[in-house]
């Protein structure tokens, strides 16, 4: 670093140091800087590296330390107040609230003290004539920090009551303590209407709406708001992420975590910052972090979950159970000494209760990776309350009941069974079942299994149903690719049952059970088959599920299980159909059979038809009724549908909803899709591409800081391989926008570059053209001139070869404004706009077609209005000599040129011909002709004759209306001649 040898580099320094990020390294630097002060020997100094120093410390975890910088600063000001000046006598009165604030934060700093702090900020803000607005803000603080609700209230009144003058704090400042007061005596509704603005970003500051974000959250969900605390969470934390004095607003991200069913995320939120167990600087965020850690961890241990590891205050390993103990601890030993301090009980009650909140909601999806932590499993139903012993009568009922309904969770009820059975002597019939289901649960291994369960139906008297297992196990052969022996071993028990059948010995479910497992196989048979004889193979797959409904239809009565086998034999025929070429027939079957799951009372069984159904309507470019079948499975999927197909039906929808245009409910559905791929264990895969639509959407609607966390929470899980080189490039490029939008111009032309450098290998070019290009802008916002210079460069050379002359016009004209901030760069600036007009003129002149003539004629009047604006910026403000008029005039020649080629193009350029001509006009003006700046201005208001900017002109429009006349008309008051 550089020594510091006079009051300007001091200057310098500090405001280099300003922009550093908060904490002990910038606040340390803020000391050295005013050691370098006292040896300059200029009493300002001091007083402006004091006022640094003050500031740096109350914006870091290290607040406690600003009271020294203030005992001193006010020192000087009692003893030389001259040696203030009006910024430094303004700043020393503002930190007056500051530092009354940081008393509150510090139990060791006695109650009495602090009321004697504050009646000395209120006579030293009389005798300086502010207004007793930031007083009672004060008072107000301190009131409610004590719990003493009547004094707060009077407070709050007087503060609301007080004329605002240049002591009051910001309007976002004061909204936000506003709002916390109505947030805290349970006013909730009110609180967030006061923040409104400010979340709106009407107003906004340093630290705002970042504090406003955090304190929204659990007003929102307590209001029954959850999708606007989630919205508020994803922007709001993204703010404060990266700020080190805003641990009590990070709690409160902590917290909202805590309650909405997302511990994985809060984990993750307090592995970030580990520094924020320990800092105790200020003892008052200190408390709130602690307290929503403990909140935090009995949540986890209340899933069962104590013993997992946590992240938690460096030194040693924490389990969630340890890690509450030790915060609640901290929390209350905290509370404790605020309350000695104030002599009551109120910090720690209201700790107390702030730990003993319970969830708001029971799973509030937030877009973001974030798996749940899985409590350990429940013990199995059926289990006796008394002996801990499995009621295994109950079991089998229960089990029997769910399978003869084709109920849900029938095999898993059936496990059940079997684990209960084992070393109980059953009789054949229950050993026949438990394997039977034993084995529908190891689909293509279950097929030995089968074979003994059959052996034990015999045993017990029930030949139709042992020939219905010998058919499962045939099926389940074909499901492992032994498609020949399946149709072999499934040929016995066909010929078996139908004789069976036809003398009395079984039933009709037994029958259609063996006609429906050869029905299947069948049509595994067809699905494979594939040059000469396919048609005979699908004609006797056809055969065999007809012969199914001609076993069943009609005769259904109340055996669900029948009406399931002849609403399975219409989606079969539907397969058969698709495989033939019919995709007509193919939908309308697939819609029967799913009406008929519906009509039998087995809406869960209609999700795969419906699934399939869609996909068939996205296919016959029917969107309508692709929408309505993935709804459709949603709805009959309900509770039973698992989480991937949740996911998936959830990721199409929100394809075909955003398709026509629906963003907002586009992006719920892409929601649903990334928390139901979470919970399946496929947050990498399916996950992943689901927050890369959900991003895509929130991105579409200019939610840019949610859209920002989501698309870096899918990024690091985007893979070419898995997802393609496509998506990870567009996550990239819409990472870029938001970026861009949110001010982080350097990130964001690190996105853009990234997806520029995979394009780039990509046969066509035009992507990458424009990304090259992006990735120019950001850098140039950036202040990284040389690099955006050739981003640009690298853009134009694309541009040219893929003969896209607006392109490559534009990043000239991009480049030219670049080089003018450059040293001596004027000439080349000149040099590139000349070749973006000699672009424009050449592709007008050699345009094939009408309507693209006129596109570079319009490119043309853009490129001399832009040359004329670069050549008077150029001009130093007040400069008068005669290089100045040149240039001057040359600026205007071109805006004239401008003007005319606007006019040319008649009504459709309008308002590019009108603009262009009130830049003349100021130009006139510049070089002392007002009266024909007055021309130009009344021309413009010519043009304009007629137009209110309001009858028959949309809403931009009507506003360009009025802006240029509003102009128009300044410049006659501003310039026009006297008359003589």
């Amino acid at each position: 670093m550089s020594e510091i040898t006079d009051f300007d580099a001091l200057r310098r320094a500090m405001a280099e140091n300003s922009d550093e990020p908060e904490g002990p390294a910038r606040n340390a630097r803020a000391e050295e800087l005013l050691a370098a002060a006292e040896k300059l020997n200029v009493p300002l100094a001091v007083i402006e590296a004091l006022g640094h120093q003050l500031k740096v410390y109350n914006y870091s975890s290290e607040k406690g330390k600003m009271f020294v910088p203030f005992a001193r600063l006010l020192r000087l000001w009692d003893e030389r107040p001259e040696d203030f000046d009006e910024y430094e006598t303004h700043s020393l009165h503002w930190v007056f609230k500051w530092v009354s604030s940081g008393m509150l934060d510090q139990p060791h700093i006695p109650l009495a003290s602090i009321e004697k702090w504050l009646g000395e900020m209120e006579h030293r803000y009389r005798l300086a004539g502010h207004s007793e607005r930031a007083v009672r803000s004060a008072e107000h603080s301190v009131a409610a920090h004590l719990g003493d609700i009547p004094r707060a209230e009077r407070a709050y009144a007087a503060w609301l009551a007080a004329d605002r003058d240049t002591m009051a704090d910001c309007h976002a400042c004061e909204l936000h303590g506003q709002g916390w007061w109505q947030a805290e005596q349970g006013r909730d509704a009110e609180a967030v209407e006061l923040w409104r603005p400010v979340l709106e970003g009407e107003y906004t500051c340093a630290h705002e709406p970042h504090t406003a974000l955090a304190s929204s959250l659990v007003p929102l969900l307590r209001l029954g708001r959850p999708d606007e605390a989630r919205a508020n969470h994803l922007r709001g934390f993204r703010l404060v992420r990266a700020m080190e004095s805003m641990r009590g607003a990070y709690a409160e991200h902590v917290e909202f975590c805590a309650l909405t069913g997302n511990e994985a995320r809060g984990l993750e939120l307090l592995a970030e910052r580990p520094a924020y167990f320990t800092d105790d600087g200020q003892p008052q965020s200190r408390l709130d972090f602690m307290s929503v850690v403990a909140l935090l961890m009995d949540r986890l241990t209340g899933l069962g979950l104590g013993d997992r590891q946590v992240p938690g205050p460096a030194g040693r390993e924490w389990t969630a159970r340890e890690l509450a103990t030790h915060a609640r601890a901290e929390a209350l030993a905290l509370a404790a000494r605020f309350d000695e301090r104030n002599g009551t009980g109120y910090v720690s009650e209201r700790a107390r209760a702030r730990m003993a909140r319970q969830p708001l909601v029971e799973r509030l999806p937030l877009g973001v990776r974030s798996v749940r932590p899985m409590p350990p499993p429940a013990p199995p139903a059926g289990t006796t309350a008394v002996t801990g012993r499995p009621d295994l009568q109950a079991l089998l009922s229960e089990a029997r009941r769910l399978s003869d309904n084709l109920l849900p969770n029938a095999v898993e009820a059936w496990a059940a069974v079997a684990g209960a059975a084992e070393g109980v002597e059953l009789d054949p019939r229950d050993r026949a079942e438990i394997a039977d289901h034993e084995a529908m649960g190891l689909g293509p291994e279950g097929a030995v299994l089968f074979e003994r369960a059959a052996e034990l139906y015999a045993e017990a008297g029930d030949p139709g149903e042992a020939l219905a297992a010998r058919a499962r196990a045939a099926y389940v052969r074909a499901l492992g690719g032994d498609v020949a022996e399946a149709v072999a071993a499934v040929a016995g028990p066909y010929d078996e049952i139908l004789a069976l059948h036809a003398a009395g010995g079984t039933g009709l479910r037994q029958t259609a059970s063996v006609l429906m497992g050869r029905a299947r196989i069948l049509m595994r048979r067809a699905h494979e088959a594939e040059g000469p004889g396919t048609e005979a193979v699908l004609a006797e797959a056809e055969a065999a599920v007809r012969e199914v409904l001609a076993l069943v239809d009609g005769r259904t009565g109340e055996d669900v299980r029948l009406a399931a086998r002849t609403a399975e034999a219409q989606a079969m025929l539907a397969e058969l159909a698709g495989l033939a070429g019919d995709l007509k027939t193919a939908a309308g079957l697939f819609a029967r059979g799913a009406a008929a799951f519906v009509a039998a009372g087995l809406p869960w069984f209609a999700v795969e038809y419906e699934a399939r159904l869609a996909a068939l309507a996205h296919h016959l470019d029917d969107m309508a009724e692709a929408e309505r079948a993935l709804r459709a499975a949603l709805e009959h999927g309900g509770a039973h549908l698992e989480a991937p197909g949740r996911a998936q039906l959830h990721l199409q929808l929100a394809e075909v909803v955003g398709g026509r245009g629906e963003a907002v409910e586009a992006a719920e559905h892409a929601l649903q899709a990334a928390n139901w791929a979470d919970e399946a264990g496929e947050s990498a895969t399916l996950g992943a591409w689901a927050r890369q639509q959900l991003g895509g959407f929130l991105v579409r609607q200019g939610r840019w800081a949610e859209a920002a966390e989501v698309l870096e929470s899918a990024l690091p899980d985007l893979t070419a391989e898995t997802h393609g080189d496509g998506a990870v490039v567009q996550t990239r490029w819409w990472l870029g926008d938001c970026l861009s939008e949110l001010g982080e111009h350097r990130a964001a032309a690190e996105r853009r570059l990234q997806a520029a450098e995979i394009a780039r290998h990509w046969p066509e070019q035009h992507d990458h053209a424009t990304l090259a290009h992006l990735a120019g802008e950001s850098l140039g916002q950036a202040g990284l001139a040389a690099d955006a210079d050739r981003a640009y460069t690298r853009a134009g050379d694309l541009w040219r070869e893929l003969g896209n002359t607006h392109g490559l016009v534009r990043s000239l004209r991009a480049r030219a404004w670049l080089a003018l901030h450059a040293r001596d760069g004027l000439e080349e600036a000149r040099g590139l706009m000349a070749s973006a007009i000699r672009e424009c003129e050449a592709a007008r002149d050699t345009a094939a077609e009408e309507e693209s003539r006129l596109r570079f004629e319009a490119e043309l009047g853009h490129t001399h209005r832009q040359f004329g604006d670069l050549l008077a910026r150029s001009v130093s403000e007040g400069a008068e000599d005669a290089s100045t008029r040149t240039v001057i005039e040359e600026a205007l020649s071109q805006v004239v040129r401008s003007v005319e080629v606007f006019t040319s193009l008649g009504d459709g350029a309008l308002h590019s011909r009108t603009g262009a001509e009130l830049a003349a006009g100021w130009l006139e003006a510049d070089l002392g002709r007002p009266s024909e700046a007055v021309a130009r201005a009344r021309a413009v208001l010519a043009a304009y004759e007629g137009h209110d900017g309001f009858d028959g002109t949309g809403a931009v429009e009507g506003q360009e209306v009025r802006a240029r006349r509003a102009e128009a008309g300044h410049m006659l008051e501003s310039v026009a001649a006297p008359q003589g």
